[in-house]
């Protein structure tokens, strides 16, 4: 491994590290210790797509026009930080969606640029990109192990003082890749081409069709995901796993996610685009169907397994679909156009649509009716499988769009 790709291996790890600090446990966070109703954990998560609209137009136009990627990164991972340690102290809904919108804000643009500063330093995406992005799921699988000992044995209100520490740890790792950035490889911006700007040229990817089909079935597909995040920390709650273990239960998915990535360029070689995208949403579609069935536990832990194939057969292979057909001077923005669909407009309509069901599928006793509520993402993730398999044609052999 050379030291460039060390560096961009470490970046990878910190990066997906901090997300995987907070992400599994917001949910019940909000629920157990803010006590939010499900409308609002709504529009908490779909700060997350507001802030992929800021990250698709500034992120991207700054990063493939104006200042170099891996300086931007230390700055938006600064703020990150920041608004981090903030969010521990928000206890009404308010304050604490608004420094949320401020974290996503930050935090949701560093997303593409980590991806494109990997591509602009690699020479090969489909072999080489899978063995970088594992070490962002290593750094998501060691940020669940702590929480298995700082939750142990927490009951009441030393369990919600305890899951606050979820912030903590993100605003710590936020900071050191703050620092960490300013040793990546320098990445400057594209020399510019003439015409529109960085993203207006990756919107205009869209005028293929088969571009066209990869959008709508990746936000179809980025809805369900959504869900996954939403509600599997208070379904396995309810299902009988202990809060300390829920984490590491969920992070059976990222460990299966490694062995995906490893073998990423291998599945593409020998099935090709379509299909190995196809096999990713037909798991979203299996896991969904499984955790309606509700039991036996072992199953419902074991059944994140496909996790792996959710995201490197599906949401890994379009990065790499997308990088290898966009321009060269629009290459954060089209990562960042990509992002908008599986981080920003999936992720809003489920958060919305998520919490939503979760109140209306409410047994007499108040608790959400999983068995029905995750019955809504099979389908549709089904269905996005379905669309790729009939109109997603892409060329055998890529082709550069400049």
């Amino acid at each position: 491994m050379t030291a460039a790709s060390t560096r961009l291996s470490v970046m990878m790890f910190l990066e997906y590290l901090i997300w995987g600090s907070w992400l599994p446990l917001l949910a019940l966070y909000l629920s157990g210790v803010l006590g939010f109703s499900g409308a609002e954990i709504g529009y908490v998560f779909s700060t997350q797509a507001i802030a992929c609209v800021f990250g698709l137009y500034f992120g991207g136009q700054i990063a493939d026009r104006m200042l170099s990627t891996e300086k931007l990164l230390a700055v938006l991972h600064l703020i990150g930080g920041a608004a981090m340690f903030a969010l521990a102290f928000q206890k009404s809904f308010w304050p604490f969606f608004i420094v949320m919108l401020i974290y996503q804000l930050a935090y949701m643009p560093t997303m593409s640029l980590t991806n494109a500063i990997c591509f602009h330093h690699i020479s090969n995406a489909q072999t080489e990109f899978g063995k970088l992005r594992l070490w962002g799921t290593i750094g998501w699988i060691a940020a669940s192990w702590p929480f298995v000992f700082i939750l142990a044995g927490k009951t009441g209100a030393d369990l919600n003082a305890a899951l606050s520490n979820i912030f903590t740890v993100a605003g710590v790792a936020s900071i050191a890749l703050a620092g960490f950035s300013l040793t990546l490889p320098h990445t400057p911006p594209a020399p510019r081409e003439e015409g529109a700007s960085a993203p207006m040229k990756a919107v205009g990817l869209l005028k293929d069709p088969t571009m066209l089909v990869l959008f709508i079935a990746t936000t179809m597909d980025a809805l369900v995901h959504q869900c996954y995040f939403q509600w599997t920390s208070p379904f396995l709650q309810q299902a009988g796993v202990a809060e300390n273990w829920i984490m590491p239960a969920m992070s059976i998915g990222q460990i299966a996610e490694i062995a995906s990535m490893a073998m990423l360029g291998w599945t593409l070689a020998r099935l090709g685009w379509k299909w190995t995208m196809t096999v990713g949403i037909l798991a979203h579609a299996a896991r969904f169907f499984v955790f309606a069935i509700g039991d036996p536990l072992w199953l419902m832990v074991g059944i994140n397994v496909v996790h792996g194939m959710c995201y490197a057969f599906f949401f890994a292979a379009v990065y790499i679909f997308v990088d290898e057909r966009c321009p060269r001077d629009a290459r954060a923005s089209a990562q960042g156009l990509f992002n908008l669909v599986i981080l920003g407009i999936g992720p809003f309509a489920g958060s919305l649509l998520w919490g939503w069901l979760g109140d209306v599928f409410r047994t007499a006793g108040g608790a959400v009716d999983f068995s029905r509520l995750f019955l809504a993402p099979a389908v549709l993730a089904l269905a996005a499988a379905i669309l790729m398999a009939v109109a997603f044609n892409p060329r055998a052999t890529p082709t550069r769009a400049s």
